[in-house]
């Protein structure tokens, strides 16, 4: 396939929520129409209020739509807050807000569960009615969830991200019923196709984002065997993560807070690894092809340019792990 067919797409994105979201909104933008889908965390899903939340699928949902909120980056623009103050007032759980709008996409999910439709059916529903010309795809339908080990013993994953404010120090990440989860039969399409372009690997956290999608039986072996290119965008900038707890868990769990450290926790997965101006210097350091480029996401077209350079550099290698480190343009 040629480099101007590859980025012509189809492209597979890997992502969890916000900041994964970002790179796949300038995916989205990039791309012809149809052209690009998201495979999304579903390890952070959990049972709240007798419903079924999905935070992952409803970020990226949200953002490719343009109803997120711009200044939290997860729920809905706009949103309102009754149900939660009627919530409090009865002396009920608060400390996972929802807002109005978003409660009813969880009531919605819920019963439409409840009636038999599968996860990836309920999706496929809401992005048509968010006027989505892309395929949101949840890693799995079956229960596959997050949990984060600490001191004092493990936590869900909600109760250390949201409840805990990822203030209690990791010891380890775990996937409760990994073993028996059935990966989404469409991913595995994608990632077998073989006029796929590229897959992209969002700067999502790698431990809590990626790995659970990675953690599905049969995932990590089709996309070590997909025959397009596999770039991964680091979340690291200058030894920090833009947003989250990426560094932290790293240095808590004696991992180097560097990008070759996320190199190596991709090996044998990655065609190349994307990073930010701030770190060149790393780029040496690590064992796959490397693209330097501006990978902080602050607008709409810091995203689009984001995409293109992904994808750019995914057409260049074209499958290939001896590209020399380059420096995009501009």
């Amino acid at each position: 396939m040629s480099p101007e067919d590859r980025l012509r797409g189809p492209v597979l994105a890997l992502c969890g929520g916000i900041g994964g979201a970002k790179l796949a909104l300038g995916l989205y933008r990039h791309l012809a129409p149809g052209a690009l889908s998201v495979a999304v965390n579903t390890g952070d899903d959990f049972e709240h209020l007798g419903l079924h939340i999905s935070p992952d699928i409803d970020t990226v949902l949200y953002t490719l739509s343009g109803t997120d909120n711009p200044d939290t980056g997860w729920g809905r623009a706009d949103e309102t807050w009754t149900f939660m103050a009627a919530l409090e007032a009865l002396g009920g759980e608060t400390w996972f807000r929802l807002g109005d709008g978003d409660l009813a996409l969880h009531v919605e999910r819920t019963r439409r569960l409840g009636a038999g439709e599968s996860l990836s059916e309920v999706c496929a529903a809401f992005a048509r009615r968010f006027g989505l010309d892309a395929r949101i795809l949840p890693m799995t339908g079956d229960p596959l969830r997050t949990v984060v080990h600490t001191p004092d013993g493990p936590l869900p994953f909600q109760h250390y991200f949201v409840r805990e404010r990822c203030e209690p120090r990791v010891t380890g990440v775990t996937f409760a019923g990994a073993e028996a989860a059935r990966p989404n039969p469409e991913i595995l399409r994608a990632l077998a196709d073989p006029a796929l372009g590229a897959v992209v690997i969002c700067p999502s956290n790698p431990y809590l984002s990626i790995d659970p999608i990675l953690a599905v039986p049969g995932m990590r072996i089709a996309l070590g065997a997909c025959p397009a290119p596999v770039v991964a965008v680091s979340p690291l900038v200058g030894g920090r993560a833009v947003k989250g707890p990426t560094a932290k868990i790293m240095a808590e769990l004696g991992v180097p807070v560097t990008n070759a450290a996320i190199a190596a926790h991709y090996e044998g997965l990655i065609d190349g690894l994307v990073l930010d101006r701030a770190d060149r210097a790393e780029a040496a350091e690590i064992a796959v092809p490397a693209l330097v480029t501006e990978t902080v996401m602050t607008s709409l077209e810091d995203r689009i340019a984001l995409a293109a350079a992904a994808l750019g550099f995914a057409a260049e290698l074209d499958g290939r792990r001896d590209a020399p480190t380059r420096e995009a343009a501009g």
